[in-house]
């Protein structure tokens, strides 16, 4: 009884279902096939172990089919990236290559290099060089007058295309700086502006202030005026009334007098 188990442990240990992709035909038959030539024979290996027969040495066979399946469609190597530049292309392929900064340095402090032509923006400037004595074109990106970057070139006309390639780079660099300065420009601008509006504003402020002060004088004079024409008024009135009786006084007077002159006759 415990042969019979051991030898049902030994065929149904490697029997097992292996996954194919699908996109390998010829594997994925093969690993079919020889699960499919396995399976009968697992049965027959299975029921002759019931009956106490020896297992069938084809199960065996199909697992190592399927085994060679899976190694023959295995993964594919992954392919390496192309190093990246640190030059434009349309650069390095017409002859530059970087320069030793501390030849560059060495050579402008001998004085041996001959600026051709120089670009500036803030803190940054580019400087196309020629070595005349080498017949050689130094191409160098400054930042603060402090060397940054140089290249190397042996015919003019790619030195001028990394001048041009160093110079867009510096007005890249500069964009900030150029945004800062006309900020601080139109910020000024604004200073000014607000200080004369201000400025305006005051001297309106002081114009209505002293207009308001004439008005008030005004109206104040104007009721004193009033003030002093009714008393005047009222000083005619009176004035005249006694005007007024004084002639009646000197009528009645005159009248008295001309009572006292006696009636001459008249011929």
């Amino acid at each position: 009884m415990k042969s019979l188990l051991n030898r049902r442990s030994v065929l149904t240990g490697p029997s097992h279902v292996v996954r194919v992709p699908q996109s390998h035909p010829a594997a994925s038959d093969s690993p079919t096939d020889a699960h499919d030539d396995a399976s009968p024979n697992l049965a027959s290996a299975e029921s002759s172990s019931d009956d106490g027969l020896a297992p069938n040495p084809g199960a065996g066979a199909g697992s190592n089919a399927a085994h060679a399946a899976v190694a023959r469609s295995g993964p594919r190597p992954v392919l390496a990236l192309r190093p990246v530049q640190t030059v434009p292309s349309q650069v390095s392929a017409r002859g530059v290559q970087m320069a030793n900064t501390a030849e560059v340095e060495w050579l402008a402090e001998e004085e041996a290099l001959t600026p051709f032509r120089v670009f500036r923006s803030f803190a940054y400037s580019v400087s196309l060089l020629f070595h005349g004595k080498e017949l050689v074109y130094y191409v160098a990106l400054y930042q603060d007058g402090a060397l940054w970057r140089a290249l190397k070139a042996a015919d003019l006309e790619a030195a001028e295309a990394a001048f041009r390639h160093f110079e867009d780079q510096a007005t890249r660099l500069s964009d900030c700086e150029t945004r800062r300065a006309q900020l601080e420009a139109q910020n000024e601008q604004l200073a000014r502006m607000i200080a004369r509006s201000e400025a305006e504003a005051e001297r309106l402020r002081s114009d209505l202030q002293r207009r308001s002060v004439q008005e008030q004088a005004a109206s104040n004079r104007q009721h004193q005026v009033r003030k002093e024409v009714s008393q005047l008024e009222a000083q005619r009135v009176a004035a005249q009334a006694h005007l007024n009786k004084a002639h009646r006084q000197m009528h009645q007077l005159n009248l008295t007098s001309n009572e006292a002159i006696p009636h001459l006759p008249t011929r």
